[in-house]
């Protein structure tokens, strides 16, 4: 019998807007407000990535309050933790990798994606300096300590899946907890982890300051393809079925707000996308933000639609490594971790 695949958890102090679980709640039906307007809360893994850019943007740009619905953005580290707030009640949305709707229904839970903002991870991998020559590809990874955001998360699932993808098996490497943005930079200056899974801005200011090297970008279509051996939809709202069964018209209404979002993203350059964000997302460097945008943007759809050989392709990389997927990879029902109802809706020519 293999050994469990090793996981070290290094503590690192984060940003975040916690939501404090206050145990299983019913969050079937929306809470609205006095004047009658539906409220929803929204969990974000990480709210100042690029991948997770619209919630933010639709905000900045009015979107909720034009189509009546009253949004509160809230943001955790990792999608994982996000995930985990979303089941407990606290919130009515995640917005997250699609994958965790899949993973979650191998634990008898029902999520589904109703928004599907990207077809391409958005995700690198970039190798320390100091490793470039040792490491070059995922070959490469055995014995070697690894960034993820977090246990569990899609940076976790991604990681494994590139390894097993190259013949190293999950026990062979040292999946390290170093979360995104100043953690992880600083986990890959002390030498922390010798490459890792990260996102633009965190990409960018590693690659600017000559601290690190991409070596695989799924960023693109074409990087994803190569890395993944399809496309692989990623960033999302996701929200629990029965919830969205109960709010539908709440529901489109978030749904008309982010595909506007999302015509935006691809009818605007990233330095005007970049002026829309608050000042702070820059962290002092406009010019390197409204790049890290340009670097990220494309991997936006403007409808908001799955691709439904994308959601396959999800399916096939969870069940190469996941203990979870793995034996009840038939019985998974992909129809149930996703619709096209509301986006379809919001795009009607």
């Amino acid at each position: 019998m293999k050994a469990t695949s090793r996981l070290v958890v290094t503590a690192v102090a984060g940003l975040a807007v916690a939501v404090a679980a206050t145990g299983c709640r019913d969050s079937r039906t929306a809470e609205t407000s006095e004047n009658g307007t539906p409220q929803v809360k929204i969990m974000i893994g990480g709210i100042d990535k690029v991948i997770y850019l619209p919630p933010k943007l639709t905000e900045q740009l009015g979107y909720f309050k034009q189509e009546g619905v009253d949004v509160q953005l809230l943001t955790e580290p990792s999608g994982a933790q996000a995930e985990n707030v979303l089941i407990s009640g606290d919130v009515q949305g995640v917005v997250g990798f699609y994958d965790h709707t899949i993973d979650l229904q191998t634990k008898g839970k029902c999520i589904q994606s109703v928004v599907q903002f990207a077809d391409v991870p958005g995700e690198v991998e970039v190798v320390s300096t100091a490793q470039a020559d040792k490491i070059k590809t995922p070959k490469d990874f055995k014995g070697k300590r690894l960034g993820i955001t977090s246990p569990g998360s899609s940076t976790d699932f991604l990681t494994q899946a590139l390894a097993v993808k190259s013949g190293v098996a999950t026990e062979d490497i040292t999946r390290v907890k170093a979360g995104a943005g100043a953690t992880f930079i600083a986990a890959m200056e002390n030498g922390g982890i010798d490459a890792g899974m990260t996102t633009d801005p965190t990409a960018a200011q590693l690659t600017s300051t000559g601290k690190g090297k991409i070596i695989i970008d799924m960023r693109t279509e074409e990087g994803t393809r190569a890395a993944l051996g399809g496309l692989y939809p990623a960033s999302s709202l996701y929200m629990d079925c029965a919830w969205v069964q109960n709010n539908k018209q709440t529901v489109q209404k978030l749904a008309n707000a982010f595909v506007k979002t999302l015509k935006y993203i691809n009818d605007h350059s990233a330095e005007d996308i970049a002026a829309k964000m608050p000042k702070e997302y820059a962290g002092g460097n406009p010019a390197l933000y409204a790049k890290s945008i340009n670097d990220t943007k494309s991997i936006f759809r403007p409808d908001g639609l799955m691709d439904e050989e994308g959601a396959k392709n999800v399916l096939e990389v969870l069940s190469s490594f996941s203990p979870n997927v793995k034996g009840k990879k038939d019985t998974i029902d992909l129809s149930k971790t996703y619709t096209t109802e509301f986006t379809k809706a919001a795009n009607p020519n």
